[in-house]
């Protein structure tokens, strides 16, 4: 077994681990009444996706760093023979799901002494630089190995070695034992649950990890994206967020111009997640009354005769949404990592699915928004907004305004922007978050909101935009908040009342985001690296009020790590 030098103090351990520096996610628990009241089909089907989840989990460690899984086994051993330091070290561990990540600081943690984070995580080789990176694609295309080169700028392959050269190896290939294992188990649930289409989905998934055929997986897309009425709910989420290799060669010219000549799109990596929940019924209709919607959401949109998108004048809204009551988030969806996912829209728009008649779907996680402590809340409230605007705070109202900013995913250009590189993500993150505000008096209008609602919305996702500190640029869902509040108090969106609280200048909101917008959707058409870093560059800008803001949180907010607590899982996996 290989051994490690832990980096964390004891000092710095116990104060992570404590339960007022470290957040809980309570998921469904053994005997919650939404697992006791599935039929005896569904219970045995939650089983196998759990073990499924599990095996996804371990998988994707190993793309996000090659010493996960030896660290992993380092702790337990060390935790077993009462390592007190190792086992304080194994609760941070299994939280971020991995040695690196950061906290709600925006500070790195690194677990073990000596394992940095890698530009290219565990899917590219550990001691490649992104000079010789460039340098040996550039060599690759004029030598003529143009397949050999897509193979490696897929979003699906594992980056390796080859003599002089590097060779891109199919997920699917490289971790063929253990994605035979989550098809095993995908097939188990399939028999066992009630529901036909979402046994017809685990049987279309489980033959696409059985085989590295992209059109496999778009099969499996096409029909998950289909599910509205079923009892449980599995994901393998597939997102790039984490590669920040692939996004370096828009920076390079010569690189950038041979690959348009070969006709070659370098897509970043996909990191894995499993989802496992069972979906909530009232939840749900609550979501879908946006649906009929959407069509008019669309027709609104910036530039909207320029581009196309899912959602489009000539079909119906291709957009199923659901609300879940979590059972597991494993893998890249459950990371905690300075935060935790709330909802996800997928298939992103790199994936195959979308460009054979497929749509998207929205998967919302209600146990991660909830709020379990009130007076937390109002605390923070009392801090940093004004108190003339308290009875426009509604913390169901940040759930309205991710609905918005969900489904905004599936507005705007459909095509990828891969042309935008490190910068891609954040401008798709602020067009989302700005579509979810620039119609929400339209959808007043039409009738979605009440007046009052409407309030609630700009007021409530005015004041959680604010962080506890400045965000690195990796962070693209915190680098758009920052961008955000430079960008409204720059027109007046909102300003700091004389004792350093937010007062919302509410009728200003939605001109400002519709503004904000138009800008970024020009940006996405045009795919345009420099003017995508021009932008960014401008906005991202920590000010003095975002820091008399951030103050004020840190103060009433110690957290600083995450943790995902699963009972009804955990006690499934045990039983075998």
């Amino acid at each position: 077994m290989e051994t490690f030098e832990l980096n964390l103090s004891m000092k710095e351990l116990e104060k992570r681990t404590h339960k007022d520096y470290l957040v809980t996610k309570k998921f469904l628990k053994a005997d919650a009444p939404e697992y006791l009241a599935l039929a005896d089909g569904d219970k045995k089907a939650l089983k196998h996706l759990c073990k499924a989840a599990e095996i996804i989990e371990k998988i994707n460690m190993q793309l996000d760093c090659h010493h996960n899984l030896a660290v992993k086994e380092f702790l337990e051993e060390e935790s077993k023979k009462n390592n007190k330091q190792a086992k304080l070290t194994k609760i941070l561990f299994d939280a971020q799901k991995g040695v690196n990540a950061i906290d709600t600081m925006s500070n790195p943690i690194r677990l073990i002494k000596g394992i940095d984070e890698k530009p290219g995580k565990g899917v590219y080789p550990e001691n490649l630089s992104k000079e010789e990176f460039h340098n040996v694609l550039i060599r690759m295309l004029k030598e003529g190995k143009i397949e050999d080169v897509k193979e490696i700028l897929t979003q699906r392959s594992v980056v390796v070695r080859a003599a002089e050269d590097l060779a891109g190896i199919d997920y699917i290939d490289y971790f063929k034992e253990d994605f035979s294992k989550v098809a095993y188990e995908l097939n188990r649930a399939a028999e066992y649950s009630t529901n036909k289409d979402f046994s017809e989905y685990l049987n279309l998934q489980a033959k696409a990890l059985r085989t590295p055929d992209p059109m496999l997986d778009a099969y499996a897309d096409k029909k998950w994206a289909e599910l509205q009425d079923t009892p449980l709910e599995f994901t393998i989420t597939r997102e790039n967020y984490e590669d920040e290799m692939t996004g370096t060669i828009v920076e390079n010219e010569e690189l950038s111009a041979l690959l348009e000549e070969h006709g070659i799109s370098p897509i970043p990596k996909d990191f894995l997640g499993g989802r496992v929940g069972i979906v909530n019924k009232q939840g749900t209709q609550d979501l879908i009354k946006i649906k009929k919607y959407l069509q008019v959401l669309a027709d609104n949109m910036p530039f909207n005769d320029e581009y196309t998108q899912t959602i489009s004048a000539e079909n119906d809204a291709q957009q199923t949404m659901v609300d879940v009551d979590m059972v597991m988030a494993a893998g890249d969806v459950g990371e905690y990592r300075g935060g935790i996912t709330l909802a996800e829209n997928l298939p992103n728009s790199d994936k195959l699915s979308l460009t054979i008649g497929g749509g998207r779907r929205n998967v919302y996680h209600r146990q991660i928004r909830f709020i379990s402590d009130k007076s937390k809340l109002q605390e923070r409230l009392d801090a940093i907004l004004d108190k003339s605007q308290h009875q426009y705070y509604l913390d169901e109202a940040d759930h309205w305004f991710t609905i918005g900013h969900e489904n905004a995913h599936s507005l705007g250009p459909k095509e990828s922007s891969e042309k935008l590189g490190k910068y891609r993500n954040i401008i798709e993150e602020n067009k989302a978050d700005m579509g979810a505000l620039a119609f929400v008096d339209l959808l007043t209008e039409l009738g979605m909101y009440t007046q009052e609602q409407r309030l609630q919305i700009i007021v409530t996702t005015m004041a959680d935009n604010f962080l506890k500190s400045k965000p690195t640029m990796s962070q693209a869902h915190r680098v758009r908040t920052v961008m955000q509040n430079k960008y409204f108090a720059e027109r007046g969106g909102y300003e700091l009342t004389k004792d350093g609280k937010i007062l919302v200048n509410i009728d200003k909101v939605v001109p400002i985001a519709k503004e904000m917008l138009a800008e970024i959707v020009r940006i996405q058409i045009d795919g345009d690296f420099n003017k995508a870093e021009q932008y960014v560059n401008e906005n991202f800008v920590w000010t003095d009020n975002m820091e008399v803001i951030a103050n004020k949180l840190q103060k009433v907010n110690k957290a600083l790590n995450g943790t995902l607590e699963t009972e009804l899982a955990d006690k499934l996996l045990a039983e075998g």
